[in-house]
């Protein structure tokens, strides 16, 4: 089951990363310092309206950007290929595409703040979804494992995370992500960003 977004018109899915540190690895160890200067795998989650994951990749060191991430992931390319009918919803961190929404970086007044509002509010689920995943598995606030043991431990975090939610399960109090030291919202990154026509028709055609 598919839960959608109501507040934005054919949203099917939020999307972004989240720092997971762990300790530093015996090999290219380099590669895992991320911008905060820790060690971390750099996942990427997308989820639906109803807090449940329906993507993750779990596998990139955390110095790797997330709109590279996003580019090298199998689900990006079926996006590409038009097996998917919808519109994901993304952070200024990963550029703008047909099949992938984000914020207008200097908005005008009237169409484009709404549309940035509702974008805002729309994809606060998945700051939402982070933040009760990690509450759950309190594991998550640093993996003292391989990097590869550790993205084992995330996806099967993620896996009972579905689970549990599914069920109903009470959740523990999700903490305010705004003020992770582990959530990043990165630079744009200079792709570029030919989704821009399809944004600028979904603000004309919904939020004037």
């Amino acid at each position: 089951i598919l839960h959608l977004f109501s507040r934005f018109p054919g949203v099917i899915g939020c999307t972004d990363g989240t720092h997971i540190p762990i300790i530093a690895p015996s090999v290219n160890e380099g590669d895992y310092v991320n911008r905060k200067s820790f060690h971390s795998i750099n996942v990427q989650i997308i989820c639906d309206a109803a807090n449940i994951i329906t993507n993750v990749e779990a596998k990139w060191p955390g110095s790797v950007h997330d709109s590279q991430i996003f580019r090298e992931c199998t689900l990006s390319t079926k996006f590409g290929h038009g097996e998917f009918t919808g519109y994901l919803l993304g952070d200024r961190g990963y550029p703008c595409l047909p099949y992938l929404l984000t914020p207008y970086p200097d908005p005008e007044p009237g169409p484009q703040q709404r549309y940035n509002l509702a974008h805002c509010r729309t994809r606060a689920r998945i700051e939402m979804t982070i933040g009760m995943l990690k509450a759950r598995f309190q594991c998550l606030q640093r993996l003292r494992v391989t990097p590869e043991r550790a993205c084992d431990i995330i996806v099967a975090c993620v896996i009972l995370h579905n689970i549990a939610t599914i069920r109903g399960e009470h959740c523990p109090s999700e903490p305010d992500i705004s003020s992770d030291p582990n959530h990043e919202h990165p630079d744009p990154p200079t792709d570029i960003q030919d989704g821009s026509a399809v944004r600028d028709t979904i603000c004309h055609n919904h939020f004037f």
